[in-house]
């Protein structure tokens, strides 16, 4: 495969999972109410759930406006910094595998950066019992730019019971797993980290040969 087919499958895949995963987050946003949720295809264990989160993947937080804004800027200095290195990757003739992988969590920070950079000035508030946000309303958003909250609706609770009565501590208090609240950009960045981790660990090991080395020459068109 030429390196301008590989570039193509690049964008692709980073152009596909940004837009999957803003359409999905656009509407929630403006078709659910906060806490609203639904089975997918009549599943218990798997739903839609819209929440919203200030901070960072899998609904956990980082510290409130100062942390928010710290955590914003953090997310764009990380993409900078990924997208340095793919860019590198790709010009060194890295195989497809590597580029798609790493190209998953680009495009997935990508996602989450969105909300937290544009989100809050283009929606109104998400009030726990609604009405639903609006786009651009009247007054404007419900927060600055960089201070927007992130947009979660995967919710796949695959066990959900409660632990035995005779348990020490835990017993009779509910047990869920998995609890987590995500979106597709969330998963997108998990895929990638476990691909690379699974099936190109050699990365870690020879980065500056990757990053020193020219492409070869049927690479090059």
């Amino acid at each position: 495969m030429t390196r301008r087919q590989k570039g193509f499958w690049l964008i692709g895949v980073i152009a596909l999972v940004v837009l999957m995963d803003q359409v999905l987050k656009i509407w929630v946003k403006t078709q659910m109410n906060y806490g609203e949720e639904f089975a997918i295809l009549g599943l218990d264990w798997a739903r839609i759930h819209f929440v919203e989160n200030e901070g960072m993947a899998f609904g956990f937080t980082f510290g409130g406006v100062a942390g928010k804004l710290f955590l914003s800027i953090f997310r764009i200095a990380a993409v900078t910094f990924i997208g340095f290195i793919l860019y590198k990757l790709y010009t060194s003739g890295q195989s497809l595998g590597l580029l798609v992988s790493l190209g998953l969590i680009f495009a997935g920070a990508m996602g989450n950066i969105i909300d937290s950079a544009f989100y809050g000035m283009i929606f109104s508030d998400s009030p726990v019992f609604g009405p639903t946000a609006e786009v651009f309303p009247e007054g404007g958003g419900y927060a600055p730019f960089l201070m927007g909250r992130v947009v979660d609706m995967l919710y796949f609770p695959l066990i959900d019971t409660q632990w035995p009565e005779w348990i020490p501590f835990f017993g009779g208090d509910r047990f869920q797993f998995f609890k987590p609240v995500f979106n597709i950009a969330d998963a997108s960045i998990t895929t990638g980290v476990i691909s690379i981790l699974l099936f190109h660990r050699s990365f870690f090991h020879d980065g500056g040969e990757i990053f020193s080395k020219k492409s070869n020459k049927e690479e090059t068109e």
